[in-house]
């Protein structure tokens, strides 16, 4: 689904708060312009409409803009001059430097996470892992979808780190961002059951206190992604290629 928003949702005054009926109205769309972005059902680099958004939604342009306004701080939506707003597509380099930066904070994280997270913490993860494999798109070998926030193994061992300058990073300013890729390109394919397995292998070296087992475990895992999701989105690129080729 590719919705036709234009820039003027930005135009709201700043010293125009919104009620709670409106913050309460634009949580919801926000989750769900979210996770239609997250899933594909937006597409990278399609164009959005006020408009077309209030149609499909049914939500004035009050919560609209606020839910907008959320979605381009947390770099899912874009604003391209004479264009309009957009979701976000990153190219190919753009890409691999984010999982760049992601192996070099995840891995961090990790090392921390197994110096400092309490037996408890350690156990909530299990408890994650235990969701996750419940999962029927895992069972197939289809996906490994796991949803936001706590329900988010890479995000729980970010805020096991207990580090407050990693958790803005990856859980505030990228979360989302990182969140996009990894659902669309590295959570389907052959990629899900290995993921898995190496989430427990992790895990297994934080309650053990090896923070460099811990360290090495998490980069291999953010690795293999990495190329994963490069060789997908490669794929992806050709295809479109292909298609523009033919038509």
């Amino acid at each position: 689904m590719s919705l036709p928003v234009s820039s003027s949702y930005s135009d709201t005054s700043p010293h125009e708060m919104p009620t709670p009926e409106v913050r309460t109205l634009a949580e919801r769309v926000f989750h769900q312009l979210q996770d239609a972005i997250v899933r594909g059902e937006l597409a990278p680099g399609s164009k959005i409409t006020e408009p077309g958004l209030s149609k499909t939604y049914g939500i004035s342009r009050g919560p609209l803009r606020e839910a907008m306004r959320r979605l381009e701080a947390h770099r899912l939506i874009e604003r391209v001059p004479h264009v309009g707003a957009r979701v976000v597509k990153l190219s190919m380099k753009e890409l691999l430097e984010l999982f760049d930066l992601r192996e070099a904070l995840e891995s961090m994280a990790a090392r921390l996470a197994a110096e400092h997270m309490s037996p408890a913490e350690v156990q909530g993860l299990r408890d994650v892992l235990a969701l996750h494999e419940s999962q029927a798109d895992l069972k197939r070998g289809e996906a490994y979808y796991q949803r936001e926030g706590d329900l988010d193994f890479h995000y729980c061992i970010v805020q096991g780190s207990h580090n407050k300058m990693l958790m803005n990073l990856l859980c505030d300013d990228l979360y989302y961002l990182v969140r996009l890729y990894r659902t669309q390109f590295s959570a389907s394919g052959t990629r899900p059951q290995r993921a898995f397995v190496e989430h427990h292998r992790i895990v297994d070296a934080i309650e053990a206190g090896d923070a460099e087992l811990a360290e090495l475990l998490m980069r291999r895992h953010v690795s293999a992604s990495r190329a994963n999701v490069a060789d997908r989105y490669a794929a992806t690129l050709e295809e479109s290629a292909s298609k523009s080729q033919s038509s």
